[in-house]
């Protein structure tokens, strides 16, 4: 049987715990908001922590959802034109970028903007939408940086080709079984300005993309589905 001081350890330990916990996750909210800019008093926070642990609060409950709400609006603005203006700095990028590699030789240029250049040319059939397929690729950005890979973890994914953005809808269906294309993809064929992952908003994106195998629809079709896809694998964005 545990001694007194070993419980009486034991429940300070559990309230550490669970005053450690709720700073944890004060601390992360405060984080999300002064690395937007937002100005918090720390102090203050601590002050009214306080207050409500002892049921002093120096504000209603219909006061502290109108200050809430009040910031909340004001961090959305924020986010909103921290967005717009990555849109802007991206798209002029991308178009820069766009510009410069179609000229270089093997580039071809569709009629939607999207680039590809064949690497290897394989002999098989070349999927339809309505098909089912296997593909390693390697994604990066503009600047190089790469966001997603599937021979980094080793295992090829295998999707509805309908399921994915635009870009890869084109790109793939241009590809024989057994090619590796690289396509360059401006931002509308992609997320547009939508934020995925750690890909920023209106980014052109740059695949390495091997078509490993074309299935019809319905062929093989147990246990397909997206759900071991990394964040670049690429299914619409809906926008």
């Amino acid at each position: 049987m545990a001694s007194a001081s070993e419980v009486s350890q034991e429940v300070n330990d559990a309230s550490y715990a669970m005053g450690a916990s709720v700073g944890h996750y004060i601390s992360g909210k405060i984080y999300n908001q002064t690395e937007l800019g937002a100005e918090i008093h720390i102090d203050t926070v601590i002050q009214g922590m306080i207050d409500a642990l002892k049921g002093e609060g120096k504000m209603s409950d219909e006061e502290i959802l109108t200050h809430l709400n009040a910031r909340a609006e004001q961090l959305n603005t924020i986010r909103e034109q921290r967005i717009e203006d990555l849109s802007i700095k991206n798209i002029a990028a991308g178009s820069a970028y766009l510009a410069t590699n179609k000229t270089n030789p093997g580039v071809t240029v569709t009629d939607s903007g999207l680039q590809y250049e064949v690497i290897t040319l394989g002999s098989g059939r070349k999927p339809l939408e309505s098909d089912v397929v296997t593909v390693h690729y390697k994604g990066q950005l503009v600047d190089g940086t790469v966001f997603d890979s599937s021979y980094d973890r080793n295992e090829p994914n295998r999707f509805a080709l309908m399921s994915v953005i635009d870009g890869w809808k084109e790109g793939i269906a241009l590809m024989p079984e057994g090619s590796t294309f690289r396509l360059t993809i401006p931002s509308e064929l992609a997320y547009g300005k939508e934020v995925v992952g750690i890909i920023p908003p209106s980014s052109t994106l740059i695949f390495d993309v091997e078509l490993v195998k074309v299935e019809e629809p319905g062929e093989n079709s147990k246990g397909m589905g997206l759900s071991g896809m990394g964040m670049g694998g690429m299914m619409g964005s809906g926008h």
